[in-house]
């Protein structure tokens, strides 16, 4: 069974602090864009990096592809 789209953004919000969260896709593709003070001073691969993390196992056994937008919330204004 593919994840939904709020599952994906659960499982993001349960293991980084996001101050806007919003995930879409079909299933197997997703796109997200992603607020969090956790991003502030770090490149966009090291970003990416921390999404990932807190996704764990999840980004190779559940999800097939994501397309993500990672901002500061400073960015995100």
């Amino acid at each position: 069974m593919f994840p939904t789209p709020e599952q994906i953004k659960n499982y993001i919000a349960a293991g980084l602090e996001c101050t806007h969260l919003e995930v879409k896709g079909d299933g197997q593709h997703f796109t997200a864009v992603i607020v969090s003070p956790a991003f502030a001073g770090k490149r966009l691969i090291q970003r990416h990096q921390i999404v990932y993390a807190a996704l764990g196992d999840r980004m190779r056994e559940e999800i097939h592809a994501l397309s993500m937008k990672t901002l500061t919330p400073e960015e995100f204004q």
